[in-house]
């Protein structure tokens, strides 16, 4: 955790999960203590991560992810119904919705934040995610545990943000404001994708993977694709002892103009003059 960054969560979790081995559904005041901390998640009032827009970087709250991870050990297994479907589980579904469109096929946990105006199409969103105002998750796409989605994004048909809880201080996947990130693409691994940026169909990205530039051939990051730019998965050739293969990597084709809006036609235009289809 930052040494600047002081956790809206009470220490008492801490003290938890020092002793989470000994915890169980039975031990009502520990219950009651993450039942209120993981409140805070479901409505906002703290995050499990958020950008330091000073520094630039990622800062984590490990006391909300230990928070998550303790509710699993006091939650009972309970089971709901909706309309014909069953569950059965530790942790109920979210009711918090004021301002939010969930259609129908669409599953969001609680402990989830879910801005006003954020829109839900069949799609998963899972404890510990936050997602911000005027984001579309459309059908099929799925927002792992303590993913950070930021506000306007749009999260096409099939996309896969991955999910971190463990350990507490890994940093999750971040979709900063104004990013689209393109049909059966993949951001896992505490990956980021910056703001504004335009990520193409099928783009796989981890932390681990080379971002490169097409117009210099530099490596720009691991893991992080700049903002106001539109990427593509790719390949770079690399030898090894049997031979010359072609690992994964992601290719920034065109910088964007900071603030200019995602023009469909535009796009398109500069995704096949790189021979990549829109």
């Amino acid at each position: 955790m930052s040494e600047t960054f002081e956790s809206p969560l009470p220490a008492t979790v801490d003290e938890l999960w020092e002793n989470r081995a000994e915890l169980s559904p039975e031990d009502g005041e520990a219950r009651g203590v993450i039942v209120g901390a993981v409140d805070m998640l479901d409505t906002g009032k703290a995050r499990v991560a958020f950008v330091d827009h000073t520094s630039g970087d990622v800062i984590v709250d490990e006391r909300a992810k230990r928070a998550i991870l303790l509710s699993f050990r006091v939650l009972g297994m309970v089971r709901s119904q909706v309309g014909d479907f069953h569950h059965n589980d530790r942790i109920p579904l979210k009711t918090s919705l004021e301002g939010v469109r969930v259609v129908p096929g669409a599953i969001a946990r609680w402990g989830a934040y879910l801005a006003s105006g954020v829109v839900l199409m069949p799609s998963y969103t899972n404890i510990g995610a936050y997602v911000d105002s005027g984001t579309m998750v459309d059908t099929w796409a799925t927002v792992g545990s303590c993913a950070q989605i930021g506000s306007n994004v749009h999260l096409s048909g099939g996309v896969g943000i991955g999910g971190v809880l463990e350990p507490p201080n890994a940093v999750p996947v971040v979709i900063e404001d104004d990013a689209l990130i393109g049909s059966r693409s993949m951001i896992v691994e505490g990956a980021r994708v910056g703001k504004g940026a335009v990520v193409g169909a099928g783009t796989i990205l981890s932390a681990s993977m080379p971002v490169i530039d097409v117009e210099t051939g530099e490596e720009i990051s691991r893991g992080r694709i700049p903002d106001w730019c539109v990427a593509v998965g790719g390949t770079r050739a690399k030898e090894f002892p049997g031979g010359t293969f072609g690992l994964p990597c992601v290719l920034v084709l065109k910088r964007l103009a900071p603030g200019q809006r995602h023009d469909k036609a535009e796009l398109n235009a500069v995704l096949r003059q790189h021979g990549v289809n829109a």
